[in-house]
């Protein structure tokens, strides 16, 4: 029976190539990311002066602030077209598929998905490494050997793609086993509890009390560890309580709809609060990534104007030239994130958008409701994920660096760059609501 159910999922349907390259492009741009940050990261590890600390602190938070995404980036990759996927095996089910077989044919699916995409990231990387390895830190390139990570390391990394793409499925499958006819019949509803903001909340306020206490009394290394892993809840924090805000603010815009947009739009987030979160969730990220990035350009600049020694002021350059790095990693996998969510999101909608043009709904209507689904929580998820960074990189920097104007404006350079992009990706999907919208 498991082969009639491989079959049978794995079989080509229309439409189902797009639904297919998705996923392996985003699997794609995580796994060559990843490792060329990883990478990247590990140089500064063999250093062992007295300038080494820093530059090992500087490189693990910078990579919390993009591995963290990242991750996120992978969850959501595979769990793209995740409704035409709990379709099709609830389909199976009311044949009469036994749960194990369905079980073992989603997971052997997602993990073929990944490994197409993860080999494609490592062959980008492999050809981008050379290219890394001209950065100059401390007056010289870094080097190939430097940024390249062993075979074991590339593979670990590949492993943990396809864990992150099975472990995603496997989670996914509860739906269908429990209650396929529900799935089918899309009865199912996604909610969000107010309990996340009340964990997000504490989760903050403790991360807060570490950062200003924990520099003064740990060593260099644990105060590394320690401000890496609480820089990564913050970022995690803001995946959980991300859906429930969306949702709340969907819920009073519904009740103030006067327009068929405008209603459209508020019901498609409370739809799926979640799935509404993941196609603004990089401008989060990039907010958050704003914040160190203002502070870290303020810092760079007292540097800079004070007197200091020829190691000092290598310091200064290295540290830019990291900022800048980190700025541009960041800001690809904001892009790639848009994209790719939105992407997803219209197909699979398309027999929403369908049913809406049968019903003689114009094509614009339903993109400005597909505009104001996007754009209109922006502001909030944006302002939001910047709060959540000032309040731990205060206790490090204070308040005068936080607010210096040159801060304010590195932030809102990066937060506007940041909704560029999405504004940008949502002209760029357009096209395919069109088809997605007219196809019979």
């Amino acid at each position: 029976m498991n082969c009639r159910v491989l079959a049978l999922l794995l079989r080509p349907a229309p439409g189902r190539n797009g639904v297919l390259v998705l996923p392996i492009v985003a699997f794609g741009v995580v796994t060559a990311l990843v490792l060329t940050v990883i990478g990247g990261a590990q140089s500064f590890w063999s250093w062992t002066d007295d300038y080494a600390p820093i530059y090992q602190a500087l490189a693990a938070i910078a990579l919390v602030l993009l591995v963290v995404p990242l991750m996120n980036l992978g969850g959501a990759a595979a769990r793209l077209s995740a409704r035409r996927r709990d379709e099709r095996l609830s389909t199976l089910r009311l044949l009469g598929a036994t749960p194990l077989g369905v079980a073992a044919a989603t997971v052997v699916e997602s993990a073929l998905i990944a490994g197409a995409g993860a080999i494609a990231g490592m062959v980008g990387y492999l050809l981008v490494s050379p290219l890394i390895g001209l950065i100059p830190f401390r007056g010289e390139p870094l080097g190939l050997h430097a940024v390249l990570l062993s075979p074991l390391g590339i593979l670990a990394v590949f492993g943990a793609v396809l864990i992150l793409a099975a472990g995603s499925a496997a989670l996914g499958l509860r739906r269908v086993v429990i209650s396929p006819l529900g799935v089918r019949m899309r009865s199912t509803v996604s909610g969000v509890h107010w309990l996340r903001a009340v964990i997000a909340v504490s989760v903050i306020a403790a991360a807060f009390a570490l950062v200003k206490v924990f520099p003064s009394i740990g060593g260099v290394v644990t105060v590394i560890v320690v401000l890496a892993a609480l820089f990564g809840a913050a970022l995690a924090v803001l995946n959980l309580v991300g859906p429930w805000t969306l949702k709340v603010a969907a819920t009073r815009q519904l009740r103030r709809a006067e327009r068929a947009d405008r209603l459209l739009a508020a019901r498609t987030v409370l739809d799926s609060p979640k799935a509404a979160w993941r196609e603004v969730s990089g401008i989060a990220m990039a907010s958050f990534m704003a914040v160190f990035a203002g502070t870290g350009v303020s810092l760079i600049n007292v540097m800079s104007s004070a007197d200091a020694a020829s190691d000092d002021v290598a310091l200064v350059q290295d540290m830019r030239t990291g900022l800048v790095i980190t700025l541009i990693a960041s800001f690809l996998m904001v892009a790639a994130s848009v994209g790719v969510n939105q992407a997803s999101a219209i197909l699979d909608e398309r027999e929403l958008h369908r049913s809406l043009h049968h019903l003689g709904m114009p094509l614009e209507t339903v993109e400005r409701a597909r505009r104001r689904a996007i754009m209109s929580p922006l502001l909030l998820t944006a302002a939001g994920s910047a709060l959540c960074a000032a309040i731990l990189v205060f206790p490090l920097l204070g308040f005068a660096l936080l607010t210096a104007p040159l801060s304010i404006l590195t932030i809102c350079l990066v937060v506007g760059t940041g909704i560029g992009v999405v504004w940008f990706s949502t002209l760029a999907t357009r096209p395919l609501l069109a088809r997605s919208f007219r196809s019979a």
